[in-house]
């Protein structure tokens, strides 16, 4: 259902001025009180705006910190401790930026989820759908660089393994590795390079992608638990019958959402800010030393599913492309899935089978890859490496499921497989 902006003139002579010329007022209506939302969303539709209160932590915080930083090999580490330890509250202020990272990740996955089982990557949400999967590849590549900036020990080797892993591209890899980083090995140069795209380039792009996938959402409205269209009944006076003005009902209801979010928040910032070693590591805490390798190299948590297809496939190109294809599938689900029904209410029960399987593939997939890095370093160099034991062919397993699931949606929905349940006309109360 498309947005209709409606002029509105307050009275003060000045706005109704300034209204005239760029009508703020009016566009802000038109995305809240005019903008009409299911009225039964249900808890899984609160992380779209908690995603949204990250975003705002990560950039204020981010701000602050790139006042003290100095992003220089042999400042980079010290610099961190400099405002850990003598910035006023500027320990504060780096665990609500190290945390946020950690939070942001935990509502889009949550997000994504949300959209798996309601359908709402379906016709007429393609584009949506794109847009939020580029703003997560977004939120990978500005998590990864800004994961390297404090130079500690993971920083360093961590952004030698990952950025070697191009090297395997026939070719160009070799010359593609030093010009990502630079150098013949991290340092000034790949830190500079880093800063500046993680403070300045990528969150120019996520802002604007942020805001085209809102807008993008608004023309075509909201999805819901049941996966109908709600602009197909309207009332008498032309507005949905099942739908309820986003201000000031949602809009309140994601405020106390918001205070409960921050609230947890604020628990692991202050009791847990690196929680055991999962939102910031403990290698992370000694300074970055070429010489000297961690025993143990593995990304942050939220990286570690697809790290775990690299480590769990030998060959180090096979191990490249299907951590690549992993997320560039992802793009393809709006095609891959040809049911005409949208929510998992009324799907068949394969469907319902195959994404929890797929759900506990991704996090088997993620313990997988936080443990030990079996031979990824001599893989990164080039040299053969031997992988056995039962883990890895669990995590062999846990990738066929992953690519699993969209082949089989795929046969179920392209040849008629699939029993769905009758969906109603009407929206109904989530019990």
């Amino acid at each position: 259902m498309a947005l209709k902006i409606v002029r509105i003139y307050p009275k003060n002579r000045v706005l109704a001025w300034i209204e005239d010329r760029l009508p703020v007022l009016s566009f802000v209506s038109a995305h809240t009180v005019t903008y009409y939302a299911p009225k039964n969303f249900n808890i899984w539709y609160l992380f779209g705006a908690l995603a949204s209160v990250v975003l705002v932590n990560q950039l204020v915080t981010g701000i602050f910190l790139a006042m003290h930083f100095k992003p220089s090999a042999a400042e980079a580490f010290s610099s961190i401790e400099y405002i850990m330890r003598d910035v006023e509250w500027g320990w504060l202020i780096r665990y609500m930026h190290s945390t946020g990272a950690s939070l942001f990740f935990i509502v889009i996955y949550l997000h994504m989820f949300r959209a798996l089982l309601y359908g709402s990557f379906k016709r007429p949400r393609e584009l949506v759908w794109i847009l939020g999967m580029l703003i997560y590849l977004t939120l990978m590549a500005e998590a990864f660089l800004g994961y390297v900036l404090p130079w500690g020990q993971m920083s360093f080797w961590g952004a030698k393994v990952i950025i070697s892993l191009f090297g395997a591209i026939p070719v160009v890899g070799s010359g593609l590795t030093e010009w990502i980083m630079g150098d013949y090995l991290p340092g000034d140069a790949t830190l500079n390079r880093f800063f500046s795209l993680h403070v300045i380039a990528l969150p120019l792009v996520l802002l604007l992608l942020v805001t085209v996938h809102i807008l993008a959402l608004h023309e075509v409205g909201s999805n819901n638990p049941d996966g109908i269209e709600i602009g197909d009944t309207l009332t008498p006076d032309g507005k949905p019958a099942d739908g309820i003005p986003f201000h000031p009902y949602y809009s309140v209801e994601d405020l106390l959402s918001t205070a409960v979010f921050l609230l947890l928040a604020a628990f692991a910032i202050f009791f847990a800010p690196t929680m055991g070693g999962i939102f910031l590591e403990h290698d992370n805490f000694t300074e970055a030393n070429p010489l000297v390798t961690p025993e143990h190299i593995k990304p942050v948590w939220y990286f570690t599913p697809f790290y775990a297809m690299l480590r769990v496939i030998p060959h180090k190109l096979s191990g490249v492309v299907v951590m690549f294809s992993a997320i560039a599938v992802l793009f393809a689900l709006p095609w891959l899935d040809r049911s005409q029904v949208r929510s998992v209410r009324y799907r068949g029960l394969g469907y319902r089978v195959a994404l929890g399987l797929f759900a506990m593939a991704f996090v088997v997939l993620g313990f997988i890859g936080a443990g030990a890095s079996t031979g990824l370093i001599e893989r990164a160099a080039g040299a053969a490496a031997d992988i056995n034991g039962i883990e890895n062919w669990i995590g062999r397993v846990m990738v066929a499921i992953y690519f699993g699931f969209f082949a089989f949606v795929w046969i179920y929905t392209r040849f008629g497989l699939e029993r769905t349940r009758p969906v109603p006309t009407r929206t109904t109360p989530h019990p």
